[in-house]
């Protein structure tokens, strides 16, 4: 979730992040302390007070909505249809699932030094990401472009009652500043996509040359050993060879369980 600073604030103690009014920043957790977020700019992470914020809702984001309540909600939905969703291995990263029309794709939003990209193309946002691949198709083996689902598609209740976008100029002012926070929990120096889930394999072994024409494909040649980035997909899964991201067709290796 982004949203956009509302005050200048400087941090005044380790574990807090300085932002300037009008910074566009990634809100990455909402739930340790209702008055402190934990929220991420220019590749740095802290807490920020909730009420120098406010949150940039987007009915495309779903938050906390697993794989399956991915699928279920795209399902028979017109092709490009998609959400974005908080990834359920990576805490702080992001999914993109998008309905294929007869399937449905997921895709694993990569993110480093603040920028967002599904392919070659990098974002500083995932606003600027969804925006780009509704003009730019999302698929590399047919012609599928982001779009909203229907406003009347249903969806399934909400796992509590509580507002996931609280007012933001609630209790706003300046002058107005929380006074206790949670101890920050210990992270990661810095984002990195996450590895495959435990049961799924973590590298396959190429038993054949795959030599794409298209960029977005990743080339490999008979007994390269590739790690695999998200093996879950059905027409095509994602790995990492030779310093490079990007898609082949799982006929092509054998996967490799440690």
């Amino acid at each position: 979730m982004e949203a956009v600073a509302l005050f200048s604030y400087t941090a005044g103690e380790v574990g807090e992040i300085s932002l300037k009014k009008g910074d566009v920043i990634k809100v990455t957790d909402m739930e340790d302390d209702p008055r402190w977020f934990t929220a991420e700019i220019q590749g740095k992470r802290g807490y920020v007070p909730q009420n120098y914020i406010s949150l940039l809702p987007h009915t495309w984001f779903a938050g906390r909505v697993t794989r399956q309540e991915a699928e279920q909600r795209l399902r028979w939905q017109p092709s490009g249809a998609f959400l974005v969703r908080e990834s359920e291995s990576a805490p702080g990263e992001f999914s993109l699932s998008v309905s294929y029309g007869d399937m449905v794709e997921h895709f694993r939003v990569l993110e480093g030094a603040g920028q967002y990209c599904v392919w070659d193309e990098s974002f500083c946002s995932l606003n600027r990401l969804v925006d780009y691949y509704r003009g730019h198709s999302i698929a590399v083996d047919r012609a599928v472009y982001l779009r909203d689902p229907p406003s009347h598609a249903p969806q399934p209740p909400a796992e509590s009652s509580r507002n996931p976008y609280p007012n933001p100029y609630q209790n706003s002012h300046p002058g107005h500043r929380p006074v206790s926070r949670p101890s920050p929990p210990e992270r990661e120096a810095s984002p990195r996509p996450s590895e495959p889930s435990s049961g799924m394999p973590r590298t396959a072994h190429a038993l054949y040359d795959y030599k794409p024409a298209h960029a977005a494909h990743l080339q490999f040649l008979r007994g390269d050993i590739i790690d695999l980035v998200d093996c879950t997909g059905q027409a095509h899964w994602t790995g990492r060879c030779h310093g490079r991201v990007g898609i082949f067709p799982p006929e092509y290796v054998q996967p490799l369980h440690h």
